[in-house]
């Protein structure tokens, strides 16, 4: 299985060419506005998977509303801002695809928002603490208590730093989009 790590903080486009089980590892955002593709050895490209990042921009509305509305990650970013991330994957194939593992970074410098989690129905999510290198579903760390005893405690979620949402399949022709959201510290 191969792994691509290309990003942007506008949009990436990667293209895989893994024919049964897909995985798209996105580890590194890169401050530019290009297209990365990367491409395989292989003649047929059946997936190909987006990164978009958006702001979230806070208004009112004349009766003094607040009004949420997102627009492109073109700039620089400030302590508080939230920032949308949505992956995009399209099946190009004319057969359904299965286990796609969809990988997304948690920036250094953000906190993952749990709340914010869109996923396909029957999707499983699960994070990583080690760089994406480990997921589970609940991660946790030992603690060293003053007795010098260990305890095992869920780590926090600014411990985290990768989310997977893993695909269980995927139709012909068709597409999937997942999201989350991590708020600048």
């Amino acid at each position: 299985m191969k792994r691509f790590s290309f990003a942007s903080l506008g949009a990436v486009a990667l293209i895989a060419g893994l024919p049964f089980i897909t995985q798209v590892s996105v580890l590194k955002l890169i401050k530019s506005n290009n297209i990365a593709v990367a491409q395989t050895p292989q003649k047929q490209k059946p997936v190909q998977v987006q990164l978009q990042g958006e702001k979230q921009v806070i208004t009112k509305d004349a009766q003094g509303k607040e009004k949420i509305t997102w627009e492109a990650l073109t700039g620089k970013v400030k302590p508080g801002d939230v920032v949308r991330y949505t992956v995009v994957a399209e099946n190009k194939s004319d057969r359904p695809l299965k286990n796609l593992a969809l990988n997304g970074p948690i920036p250094k410098g953000t906190v993952l928002v749990l709340q914010s989690i869109k996923a396909p129905g029957a999707a499983q999510i699960t994070y990583s603490i080690d760089g994406g290198r480990s997921f589970v579903t609940n991660p946790t760390i030992t603690v060293k208590l003053p007795n010098g005893k260990t305890e095992t405690k869920p780590a926090p979620v600014s411990a985290y730093t990768n989310i997977r949402v893993q695909v269980l399949a995927i139709s012909p022709k068709s597409t999937v989009k997942t999201s989350y959201e991590t708020q600048v510290r």
